[in-house]
């Protein structure tokens, strides 16, 4: 089986990662079987499915050329226990499903093993039953994740084994690269051409010809680095209201539905995408929940992370993605003037483009040589808080009905994962008329995540009310 090497990107996940601040994402979804299904059953029937998903039996390995880089290899060693786990709610309440699902999420992946787990959850009101799905930022990003989970389910066991990755030579979807991309490339080709003189005039015209290609990337990339700069905010590290105590070990989550055509009605009479409609309700509870605290919202100001995927429909795994860093607007104490505004900021990122920007530093990072992200992670893992407070993610998920061991998927909970020095993190997925919002905190930094999630539903009410008033 080819070997296939992680991008600088998927290196950086890994090397930024700590045990305050493990790198993974998630979901939990939610079944509703009409009939009682015995737990070792679905378990059986999850290990049966993961056996077919050949990527999911691989593990990152160190490699000496290039310096720091690291590959999928085949894990010789692999063992099923340590990756489905079995729970049983003593309590049968959407809270202690919330609890149990923030303990799990709060440790880290073992980086010796493959970067995943499935977690059975039994014990749910009406006989439910959840999959909570854990996956490192290194073997994924939220798109890869929906298509690594969606290989589970009921709908796709008649396909064959799944690759495990496109072969090693094969050049991920959107990059700019048929040039050198780095020293080492270069000595390569020099060497080459020196032991085949008659390839020389050739390689020469090769290269030349993508000269104005990875000249554009350069200036690119420049350009890039100059953004993220202008954009650090000096002595401003977390957002208002949130403790600067050091980040601790435990994590909790708030699990929030929303009807999705509610959503979608502000947005017939407004405009505005659904992601609009529900940043500006993120927005809207951000300033409920800091107002709560006596903070002065005039004066303050909250950046978020509106991360962008640059994924094709090609087989690439791993990590395609950009972002924006959008300001929020909390001061405005309208929630159609607030509607307006984050419509504005969003079509002026959108019509700008997702390669620009400082929002777009995962690119950055991904034309960077991994040795670089080695080097410099034990600084660069603090510096999430210099350019953005939290992070707003939306994944989409296929809206066709899905099914485990014939159990009609009813809710799934996307979790966005919480960088160093981050209080906050709110993932959003739509699925059969139902919005649903993963809120993931560190509670010794926030301690009041009852009081934020109670406050989501309520901006959209007001929302809603302001949009039939104007009317």
């Amino acid at each position: 089986m080819e070997q296939e090497q992680l991008s600088a990107l998927d290196a950086a996940f890994l090397c930024l990662e700590s045990r305050q601040a493990p790198l993974h994402l998630g979901a939990l979804a939610i079944f509703g079987p009409q009939r009682d299904i015995a737990p070792d059953r679905l378990s059986a029937l999850l290990g049966d499915r993961v056996e077919r998903v050949l990527s999911l039996r691989q593990r990152v390995r160190m490699t000496w050329l290039p310096p720091g880089a690291m590959r999928w290899v085949q894990d010789e060693s692999f063992d099923l226990a340590h990756h489905l786990h079995q729970h049983t709610l003593d309590e049968h309440s959407e809270g202690a499903l919330a609890d149990l699902a923030g303990t799990i999420m709060a440790v880290p992946l073992n980086q010796r093993r493959p970067l995943w787990q499935l977690h059975l959850i039994t014990g749910l009101t009406r006989g439910r039953f959840a999959v909570l799905v854990k996956v490192h930022h290194a073997m994924a990003d939220g798109l890869r994740a929906v298509q690594l989970g969606i290989r589970l389910l009921d709908q796709c066991t008649d396909a064959p084994p799944t690759a495990a990755a496109p072969p090693h030579w094969a050049a991920p979807p959107n990059r700019a690269a048929s040039g050198p991309s780095s020293l080492l490339d270069i000595g390569r080709a020099v060497v080459g051409m020196a032991i085949h003189p008659d390839r020389t005039v050739a390689g020469l015209a090769r290269y030349a010809a993508n000269i104005p290609g990875a000249v554009a990337e350069a200036f690119g990339t420049a350009s890039i680095a100059a953004s993220v700069v202008s954009h650090v905010r000096i002595g401003t590290l977390l957002a208002p209201g949130i403790s600067t105590t050091a980040p601790s070990t435990n994590q909790r989550l708030a699990l929030l539905k929303l009807d999705l055509d509610t959503v979608r009605q502000v947005g017939k009479r407004h405009g505005g995408t659904d992601n609009d409609i529900l940043l500006t309700v993120i927005t809207g509870a951000l300033r409920e929940w800091l107002t709560g605290k006596d903070c002065r919202v005039g004066s303050r100001n909250v950046r978020a992370l509106i991360p962008v995927s640059r994924r094709t429909h090609g087989p690439h795994r791993g990590n395609l993605l950009s972002g924006y860093l959008c300001d929020l607007p909390i001061r405005e104490p309208n929630p159609l003037a607030r509607l307006h505004k984050i419509r504005t900021i969003m079509n002026q990122h959108k019509a700008a483009g997702f390669t620009h920007g400082p929002g777009a530093f995962p690119i950055l990072a991904d034309r960077l040589p991994a040795a670089v992200h080695h080097l410099t992670a034990p600084l660069t893992r603090h510096c999430a808080p210099l350019l953005f407070d939290t992070i707003v993610t939306n994944v989409p998920i296929p809206t066709r009905p899905w099914t485990l061991a014939g159990a009609p998927l009813q809710e799934v909970y996307p979790i966005a994962p919480l960088a160093h020095g981050q209080a906050l993190g709110i993932a959003i997925s739509a699925y059969q008329g139902s919005i649903h919002i993963g809120l993931r905190v560190d509670p010794q930094m926030m301690p009041d995540l009852p009081r934020l999630a109670a406050a989501v539903p309520t901006a959209l009410a007001a929302l809603t009310a302001a949009s039939s008033t104007a009317l």
